[in-house]
């Protein structure tokens, strides 16, 4: 997660046990110290979530290659579990970075811890930057535009999936949200299309793309969500 920065809105865990919350954890560990046969089950249910993490990785990184260029240079921001980076790197050739808060993250791939704030990759280095749901909990978003202009290439291309509260129910799940991360992350700031479109064009960034997809791709945070193709113009920047 980003501190004072962009924070993952997406699931980390550096280990599968880990990624068992705390309440269940003495559940299970209760349940072996009376012996009860629950070993099986807790092993079917952490390879279910496994799977549901991974394949939810699966599919975001299948929308993901097509608009980016095969042996592209990569960087992952927040990339929690690492699994969209994995994924890409098969489908693509690419050489992906991943960056994030934690120490390790899950998946094989090739991972570097930062700050939080500034990315750790030289200038100009990447063709693309993939920003997934992390882009609300950021408190300073500028330093994340600053960031984006320095490590793209020329004609580089940002991926940005966001949460849009769109409907009474969407800014109800965004307030839910909200009240889940404003203690560890700060307050998450949810912004409509529009206002994603303005803050993009005044930061360089030509929009290439945009849909909406479906707020039932994830049942456990049924939003409306948009996803950005974003084209970083150097001129337009300085304009």
């Amino acid at each position: 997660m980003f501190q004072s920065s962009v924070s993952i809105s997406r699931q980390s865990a550096s280990c599968v046990s880990e990624s068992v919350p705390p309440q269940e954890q003495t559940f299970f560990v209760a349940a072996r110290a009376e012996n009860v046969p629950l070993n099986g089950i807790q092993r079917r249910w952490l390879r279910a979530r496994r799977r549901r993490r991974v394949g939810r990785a699966y599919d975001m990184a299948l929308e993901i290659a097509p608009v980016v260029p095969v042996n592209s240079r990569i960087l992952d921001v927040g990339c929690g579990n690492g699994f969209i980076a994995h994924h890409l790197s098969a489908m693509l050739g690419a050489n992906v970075i991943g960056i994030d808060m934690e120490a390790t993250t899950e998946a094989a791939i090739e991972y570097r811890q930062f700050d939080g704030q500034h990315f750790p990759v030289a200038d100009r280095s990447v063709d693309a930057v993939l920003l997934c749901y992390v882009l609300h909990h950021a408190q300073h978003l500028d330093v994340v535009v600053s960031e984006l202009q320095r490590v793209l290439s020329a004609g580089g291309r940002a991926i940005v999936y966001e949460d849009i509260p769109e409907s009474w129910w969407d800014r109800i799940v965004c307030w839910t949200h909200n009240l889940k991360w404003r203690k560890r992350t700060g307050a998450c700031t949810f912004r409509s299309d529009a206002e994603w479109r303005t803050l993009f064009n005044s930061a360089g960034f030509a929009i290439v793309s945009e849909r909406q997809l479906s707020r039932w791709r994830n049942f456990t945070h049924p939003v409306c969500h948009r996803f950005y193709v974003l084209k970083f113009n150097e001129d337009l920047a300085q304009g």
